[in-house]
């Protein structure tokens, strides 16, 4: 009896813990399942933990989440994938609760579950839990539902699929809104699983009927069940019930759902196909660019590179440039950021070379670049100062693009000066964004060009007030000696660099030293640890411990170690850890060779 008695005391302590007022104590008792289970052994926790478990009526969400993270990871505690049936009832009872969290986080994991069950067990067990969630009185059990539907599907037999989809379809026509957008949302996936010959007469007709709800939410989230079902679908029947639906939804009274639209013409178009959506899209699209709500232009405007890679060039520039042009003057700042960001791209797609079929090609090429270089460089420009620093930074971000079709004679001319306004904007961030790509220009622009036009501009964010400029200005340099190679870095930085280094008034020192240059420095180094300033001291240390590899063992011992050794001795904790630290490293090049 005292054996029994021990071998029961963990399932009381969790009993009485979970019923005890102290949500902490609830809280610690379901994060201990595993545990106990694992003391119960397989048998018991399906025949006494879970039924338990099942009946528990906490109404705590915490709790309620916890207990269905737990059962997430039950599957190995109740005798594996046999058994793994028996973890469906507190699931589903927990599919049913108000809190939305914890519905979600119960069908997930209904849906984890069901994925590794025997197909039998699913039709046996997983089956009626969904049509049983599907007919709840309460409208959470029917939202749960809907999220089931396409594990269930797979494994049932013909009469069973058949009562499925009307069961879906009854729920897309629930008098709840909640429940037909749970129903809408999961469309996708749920069709994804219905064979062919169904798809076409049912589930695009429960679709129709979802795109005519006099719920906006709802209709927003049959949007996104287009693209996912216009993949399924034959060319022909997407574009038969799918394009008309498209061309709709662009002109729907609610700006969300025209929104949605925008977000997502993309993937619409894709599924669609290239023809129709030259011939029925674009006019939908152009609407967008022109929509009375700035969040739809938004949307649409953070899609233009997309959309006219799908176009031919012709009809990009007659259509969508126009738009282009008057959204890149447009009074809000997201607006212009959202065209900002993603416009650059359009001078590779609107400039492309056609192919080689002939001098008739040749000339349309031609023609789209000086298109592309008319159109677009002065959009480019006016972006480029732009008085939001968000606007500017996001053409920044990609002017390598352009460089492909407007060409680097072109590209110096109008936009370097811009470039080098911007190196002075008076926004900390947008002078960073420069510098970060300073190296990307100088690749595009030549040895000769960068001299003449940034070379002062480099050394000029040395002595910027902030910080983070000064670092990155040092680090910049670094780049530029690898792009250009050993001996331009000495004759044109160098020389700049030790002046900054020995100019008393200079105090940021430090960035230079911590820059890895080429070059012969370690004199230079050797000296700056004479410096009072920590920072500098610290830094000299860094430089020399990367000195070490690299220089001969003489001039090491010589020249580098006594002066490590004077500052592993300096009053500055930070300075003598990093100089203990070169000491080690060339204790060990010692030991090595």
């Amino acid at each position: 009896m005292a054996m029994v008695g021990q071998s029961l005391y963990p399932i009381a302590v969790l009993i009485d813990e979970l019923k005890n007022e102290e949500i902490p104590l609830r809280l610690n008792s379901i994060r201990k399942l595993s545990t106990i289970a694992r003391a119960l052994g397989e048998e018991r926790t399906r025949k006494e933990l879970i039924p338990f478990l099942s009946e528990n009526n906490d109404d705590e969400d915490e709790v309620l989440q916890a207990m269905a993270e737990e059962l997430g990871v039950f599957v190995p505690y109740v005798g594996g994938v046999e058994h793994a049936h028996v973890l469906l009832p507190p699931l589903e009872t927990l599919a049913t609760v108000e809190e939305t969290c914890v519905r979600d986080k119960a069908v997930e994991l209904l849906c984890l579950i069901g994925a590794q069950m025997k197909e039998k067990d699913i039709v046996d067990y997983f089956v009626p839990v969904v049509t049983r969630l599907a007919s709840g009185e309460w409208f959470t059990a029917r939202v749960s539902s809907c999220g089931l539907f396409h594990v269930a599907y797979p494994s049932a037999a013909d009469q069973l699929k058949a009562e499925l989809r009307i069961v879906y379809g009854h729920l897309c026509q629930d008098d709840m809104p909640m429940v037909r957008r749970a129903a809408a949302s999961n469309l996708g996936k749920f069709a994804a699983t219905v064979e062919q010959s169904h798809l076409k007469k049912e589930i695009v007709s429960i679709f129709d009927n979802l795109t005519q709800d006099d719920q906006d939410s709802v209709r927003l989230l049959a949007v996104e069940g287009c693209a996912a079902l216009g993949k399924l679908l034959e060319p022909q029947d997407c574009v038969a019930h799918i394009l008309p639906v498209i061309v709709n939804f662009s002109q729907d009274k609610s700006w969300r759902v025209r929104y949605m639209v925008a977000n997502q013409l993309y993937e619409l178009c894709e599924a669609a196909g290239p023809e129709p959506t030259r011939a029925d899209l674009v006019p939908a699209y152009v609407r967008l660019l022109r929509d009375n709500e700035a969040e739809v232009w938004i949307a649409a405007a953070g899609k233009v590179t997309k959309f006219c890679r799908i176009l031919r060039p012709q009809v990009a520039i007659q259509h969508i440039l126009p738009c282009v042009k008057e959204l890149s003057s447009d009074s809000s700042q997201h607006v212009r950021s959202a065209l900002a960001s993603v416009i650059m791209g359009m001078a590779p797609v609107l400039g492309k070379q056609l192919g080689t079929l002939g001098n008739l090609i040749s000339l349309i090429s031609g023609f789209l670049q000086d298109a592309t270089i008319e159109q677009l460089l002065p959009i480019f420009l006016s972006l480029l100062k732009d008085e939001f620093p968000d606007v500017r930074l996001n053409i920044i971000s990609k002017l390598d693009e352009v460089n492909q079709v407007i060409g680097i004679d072109l590209l110096s001319q109008s936009l370097l000066p811009a470039i080098v306004e911007l190196a002075e904007d008076r926004h900390w961030r947008v002078r960073l964004a420069i510098i970060e790509y300073i190296p990307l220009l100088a690749r595009q622009l030549g040895v000769g060009f960068f001299d003449d036009k940034l070379g002062a501009l480099c050394m000029q964010w040395l002595e910027d007030k902030v910080f983070s400029i000064r670092e990155a200005a040092a680090n910049n340099l670094k780049r530029l000696a690898e792009e250009f190679g050993p001996e331009w870095a000495m004759q044109h930085i160098i020389p700049q660099v030790l002046e900054k280094i020995n100019n008393p008034h200079y105090h940021s020192a430090s960035h230079l030293i911590a820059s890895p240059c080429h070059g012969p420095r370690d004199n230079v180094v050797v000296n700056s640890s004479k410096e009072r300033v920590p920072n500098i001291k610290f830094n000299v240390a860094k430089v020399l411990q990367s000195l070490v590899p690299i220089l001969d063992q003489s001039l090491t011992e010589k020249t580098l170690k006594p002066c490590l050794v004077e500052l592993s001795e300096d009053p500055d904790v930070d300075v003598r850890y990093y100089a203990k630290q070169a000491l080690q490293a060339c204790d060990q090049i010692m030991v090595s060779s």
